[in-house]
């Protein structure tokens, strides 16, 4: 059983300038290059994600780099500004590889503590910009437990079937774990016969799902078993409570709008937002956000700082943070009423993103279990 754990300092809950700056460039691009027509357009094609978006906020902000040390080429940043970063994907629902490649797979090729090789040439290349990498564990994977049993290697070549990855039609690199270590697997037009995606229809058009079969594909080790096992929980424990900030981030786009329709739209020649039983809902609404933000931002000052309660703190976040989105979502659709039925209008956008995310890297209740381990209750 997990011995309980006890938070050892106060917790930095607020913005710093830089992240605030960060902020806003983030803000400013995606205004300009992800408003609501285009995510919509583009999550009706086979191309969810703008390249030329992509490479602007990967190189030319810098955010793929945020998590990797300078030394390996990329800005020495830390999962704070990170978040940041997902708070404004979340508050623009944009369709982006950012969380599955520049926070999970970079989590766990860091975990790794690379001086030089493989991984420490992928990482160089994931914080420029110059490709993009998928963990190949399924979506809804919870931090912990063991996630090597559904691939099997041989002389290097890798064989089975891992359903339900995240963005792995669209990575360059697959990271792939199995009893015997982690792997990475290129993918490559000559590889196409061993390594096989099927893309799945997922809930959430905007994040693409895959069934990643592998027959022999040619892999290279990047860590033993123990290694292995370790950087998966990590880069999975980063991706939950990192995600925490991108569910913020769909709370407060729904909240915001909501507030602005209903004091728009009008009936009985009164704006409907000054009626009180609406007042209460979009209030309820705001004091949840307001609790998601700090269990957000414990999330990502803990993941930061290597605190040691960091495991108790992104349980607490997803335990909070994914029912807090899909309330805002649902809410948000409902006090729109017939408008936020429509396709046309992008409440639906966030809905999906709500819903599809609280099943990622682990139920809110499979949080709630973890905070029930980890938490030491006082004596009756």
């Amino acid at each position: 059983m997990t011995a309980p754990i006890h938070p050892a300092t106060t917790p930095d809950l607020l913005y710093s300038e830089a992240e605030e700056d960060l902020r806003s460039a983030v803000r400013a691009l995606l205004a300009d290059r992800s408003d609501a027509p285009s995510v919509i357009a583009r999550s009706e094609s086979d191309t969810p994600y703008d390249q030329e978006l992509w490479k602007t906020l990967a190189a030319g902000i810098g955010a793929a780099g945020l998590l990797v040390p300078e030394k390996l080429g990329g800005l020495g940043a830390t999962h704070r500004e990170a978040a940041v970063v997902l708070e404004e994907l979340g508050r623009a629902a944009t369709p982006s590889p950012y969380l599955t490649s520049a926070v999970v797979a970079t989590a766990v090729l860091l975990a790794l503590d690379p001086e030089d090789g493989p991984a420490a040439v992928l990482l160089g290349d994931l914080a420029a910009g110059r490709r993009t990498a998928a963990l190949a564990v399924p979506f809804a994977a919870a931090p912990g437990g063991d996630h090597t049993a559904e691939v099997t290697a041989d002389c290097g070549a890798l064989t089975g079937t891992v359903r339900g990855v995240a963005d792995a039609a669209l990575a360059d690199v697959l990271l792939v774990p199995a009893p015997t270590g982690l792997y990475a697997v290129e993918r490559a037009p000559h590889r196409e016969a061993t390594v096989v995606l099927e893309r799945l229809v997922p809930l959430d058009l905007t994040r693409p799902l895959a069934s990643v079969t592998l027959d022999g594909a040619p892999a290279t080790l990047l860590a033993g078993p123990g290694d292995c096992v370790a950087a998966v929980r990590q880069g999975l424990l980063t991706g939950a409570g990192l995600l925490a900030s991108e569910q913020l981030g769909v709370a407060e786009w729904c909240l915001t709008e909501t507030v602005r329709y209903t004091r728009e739209r009008h009936q009985f020649n009164r704006p409907i937002g000054s009626f009180q039983a609406l007042k209460h809902r979009m209030a309820e609404i705001w004091l949840q956000v307001v609790s998601a933000r700090a269990a957000a931002r414990n999330a990502a000052d803990a993941l930061a700082t290597s605190a040691p309660d960091a495991a108790l703190a992104v349980a607490v976040a997803q335990a909070y943070c994914s029912g807090v989105a899909v309330h805002a979502a649902e809410e948000c659709v409902q006090l729109h009423a017939g408008i936020g039925m429509t396709w046309e209008h992008p409440a639906h956008l966030y809905l999906k993103r709500a819903k599809a995310d609280s099943l990622a890297y682990g139920t809110a209740g499979r949080h709630r279990e973890t905070v029930a381990g980890l938490v030491e209750l006082p004596a009756p």
